[in-house]
């Protein structure tokens, strides 16, 4: 199979990841299966897709007649068979367990073509062993996206032992075609690229902290006006590369490495987050929120509505909506 006769995919749950690759996928116009176990969670998906798109429409990314169009090509089933069995693509976004993840498997092959990809949006689990007990191995992918999927383009490939070059080529050329920006592990590694790097930098968050360098309110803009604001443009291998100069990224590593190794030194390397720091952070947050003007978010409900909305114009930047 190649990637553009991919034109049917199923959702394998629809929680909040689940929900958000579906409204994805149908605004890329695919017809989009959704299954989950009870109609419960099929409607709650069906409310949350749709007001996703009023957003959308409130950012002047879809119109009303667009909205339309966009869920009429979405489907809903508490039938395993209905939602699989016509698909050229599965994304799982069942619960991040091996056992259940495994069930689940074992269900979608009863009823899914042999050559279906299955894509799991696990966060962190391994696809060997997701894939462990499948009867064909080889089409079997991990696609972790960020949250929300159907904002954020990044999604992280892995293979497991038993999956073909073919399959991971496709499938990143799949995403590929539909907006998305695929990054391929070639290795499988647990928490993959971004929630790894994202961790390095929440731990000294923690550190400074608990160091009392400084408030969690000034961690977060520290970062968010300073170094996020590059990320929001390029990597931090190219933002090094443009701070080099003629000298480039390794220039400038050259010329820091005696600081940058004081730095490396005096950083946090701990393997667990201090126990009473879950509570400090919460504290922080709640500080924080408070300082902030309703129009940027001070609490949980406007802070997703702006960081929507920013998210929104950055993707506009980047000619990705």
């Amino acid at each position: 199979m190649e990637a553009k006769d991919i034109k049917k995919v199923a959702c394998v749950g629809a929680g909040v990841i689940g929900y958000s690759w579906a409204l994805y996928y149908s605004l890329k116009k695919l017809s989009v299966n959704v299954y989950d176990i009870t109609d419960d969670a099929l409607n709650l998906a069906k409310i949350r897709i749709h007001e996703s798109l009023l957003n959308l429409k409130k950012n002047n990314v879809v119109t009303d007649e667009e909205i339309k169009e966009i869920e009429s090509r979405i489907s809903y089933t508490t039938s395993m068979s209905d939602a699989v069995k016509d698909v050229e693509l599965i994304t799982e976004s069942g619960p991040e367990n091996y056992d259940i993840k495994r069930q689940m498997v074992e269900e979608m092959e009863k009823y899914t073509k042999d050559d279906t990809i299955i894509a799991s949006s696990t966060s962190g689990l391994l696809i060997t062993e997701i894939a462990r007990d499948a009867k064909h191995k080889d089409r079997f992918i991990g696609a972790h996206p960020y949250n929300p999927p159907h904002l954020i383009p990044l999604v992280e490939l892995t293979k497991g032992d038993y999956t073909t070059d073919e399959v991971i080529n496709t499938a990143k050329e799949f995403y590929q075609s539909i907006g998305k920006e695929p990054v391929v592990l070639q290795k499988e590694a647990l928490g993959f690229i971004c929630n790894r790097i994202q961790m390095a930098v929440y731990r000294e968050v923690c550190n400074l902290v608990m160091k009392g360098v400084c408030t969690i309110e000034d961690a977060d803009k520290a970062v968010t006006y300073g170094p996020g604001l590059r990320w929001a443009i390029m990597g931090p291998s190219l933002v090094f590369e443009l701070g080099g100069g003629k000298g480039h990224v390794d220039g400038l590593m050259k010329h820091l490495n005696s600081s940058i190794s004081l730095w490396l030194h005096d950083m946090a390397d701990f393997k667990d987050f201090p126990e009473e720091f879950a509570s400090i952070a919460r504290k922080g947050v709640e500080e924080s929120l408070k300082n902030r003007p309703k129009e940027i978010g001070n609490d949980d409900e406007s802070l997703a509505e702006y960081r929507d909305k920013m998210l929104i114009e950055i993707l506009k930047l980047h000619n990705k909506l």
